[in-house]
């Protein structure tokens, strides 16, 4: 999931370009529609709230969302959606058809984050859940329960408008974002198989650490590529006393952190990005037992292919030698899950850009760089699906320049302390999403 948007000061610059060379079919009278969009967002607002509130009071890890699965459910064939559930494990397809025209997908994240909120909130978390063999709290410190009532508010608004547009809705609820493999799973399940076949558009928005109700853009990559990675060292173990009778795989695990950052320095193109990072390091009971193994976690990221592969191989490289130098067996390396950078479709996105500046003037910015962190939205649009992906603002102005001045870094997603604003982001986010929608949809015929 992304983090915090870069806003620089002008917006629509080769975009607007773009728009002109890769004009719609029809372009979507926004003057006309917008305010109408905003009417009926302000008459299902209270819903929309409600349902943000008790989603956040009632976070579930990935694939274990079988509460929120059935809260979506419920809403969507209350608004006339025909809807599967278990798809993917936890996950829900819900499908309206309206007519002639394109099969549009948009996709929510159902899942939390195995970590305590901290935000002081009335309805705050205090769920607590099993997340790899131990208890831990649960939390929505990624806005994955704004998303939610985002894409029911967008659902109800499309088919309150649904005499303006033709063609399917295919609204989903994707299971297990955070950790990797929700949207895989659900593919594997027969997402663009069993239910009208592969979407001519996929859309999906993110709420992040901006000013809530403003929204952000970019054509190209928008996420990195993530590679989690995981190295177990073997040695030979002995007493601390006597280190020359062993073979340590700690000291081999210290030494690759410390050498595979020579891999980004010496080997990567100094203007390309890429982030090796070492996060865990577990081994050994005791301090004077020098263990057998040390098992090491990581994450690798990366916008370029090129630049992902040279990495992974200097990964194996360096933990080869690593071990070689010491003596030891050659190591396991496992980059296990994998997320693709989320790249978003140049002439789609530049369509949607347009609709949106007409509707949100200087509330919609064009993001200058790719975020660094990674989301799987991008099996959706690498299974040959145009895509775009879009930035929410979601927190107050005034704490935001309330934490500028005092030299604070504001709370922004995987934070204990972040909290979106219900309002006005939910209301933009349903605003942004449904003239997105509409704008790739034909006009009714009656």
């Amino acid at each position: 999931m992304p983090t915090n948007t870069i806003r620089p000061g002008a917006a629509l610059t080769v975009l607007g370009l773009m728009a002109t060379l890769a004009t719609p079919a029809r372009a979507l009278d926004v003057k006309t529609v917008a305010p109408a969009i905003v009417d009926e967002i302000a008459a299902d607002y209270p819903r929309m709230e409600a349902l943000y509130r008790d989603l956040h009071a009632h976070p579930e890890l990935g694939f274990q969302e079988t509460r929120t699965a059935a809260k979506l459910a419920v809403e969507m064939r209350r608004f006339g959606f025909t809807v599967t559930e278990g798809v993917g494990k936890t996950g829900v397809v819900a499908i309206y058809k309206n007519g002639p025209g394109p099969l549009v997908m948009v996709r929510t994240e159902l899942d939390a984050l195995p970590m305590k909120e901290r935000t002081g909130l009335p309805y705050a978390s205090e769920a607590k859940a099993n997340w790899q063999g131990r208890e831990t709290y649960v939390a929505h410190s990624c806005g994955h329960d704004s998303h939610m009532a985002i894409w029911t508010g967008t659902a109800k608004a499309l088919l309150d408008m649904k005499s303006k547009w033709s063609g399917t809705l295919m609204f989903i609820g994707q299971p297990a974002e955070e950790g990797g493999g929700g949207a895989r799973a659900m593919l594997t399940d027969g997402l663009y198989t069993r239910f009208g076949g592969k979407p001519d558009y996929a859309f999906a928005i993110h709420v992040g650490s901006g000013v809530a109700g403003e929204v952000s853009y970019r054509a190209g990559p928008v996420t990195s590529a993530a590679d989690s990675l995981t190295i177990i060292f073997h040695g030979r173990g002995a007493h601390g006393s006597m280190p020359n009778q062993s073979i340590d795989p700690v000291l081999m695990a210290a030494r690759f952190t410390e050498d595979v950052q020579s891999v980004i320095s010496r080997e990567k193109d100094p203007f390309a990005f890429g982030v090796v990072t070492v996060g865990a390091i577990q081994a050994g009971s005791a301090g004077n037992i020098i263990p057998d193994t040390a098992e090491l976690k990581g994450t690798i990221r990366s916008y370029d292919e090129t630049v992902r592969q040279r990495i992974v191989d200097g990964v194996r490289r360096t933990a080869a030698g690593v071990a070689a130098m010491s003596g030891a067996p050659a190591p396991d390396v496992d980059f296990g899950e994998s997320a693709y950078s989320v790249i978003n479709d140049d002439a789609l996105t530049a369509r949607t850009a347009v609709v949106l500046k007409a509707a949100f003037g200087d509330r919609l910015h064009e993001d200058a760089r790719p975020w660094t962190a990674s989301e799987d939205f991008s099996d959706f649009v690498r299974a040959g699906v145009p895509g775009t992906y879009l930035s929410l603002g979601g927190l107050d102005p005034a704490l935001i320049a309330a934490d500028k001045a005092k030299g604070e870094p504001v709370p922004t997603n995987h934070s204990p302390f972040f909290a979106p604003l219900p309002e006005p982001t939910i209301k933009a986010g349903v605003e942004a999403m449904t003239l997105t929608v509409m704008n790739a949809m034909p006009p009714k015929h009656s």
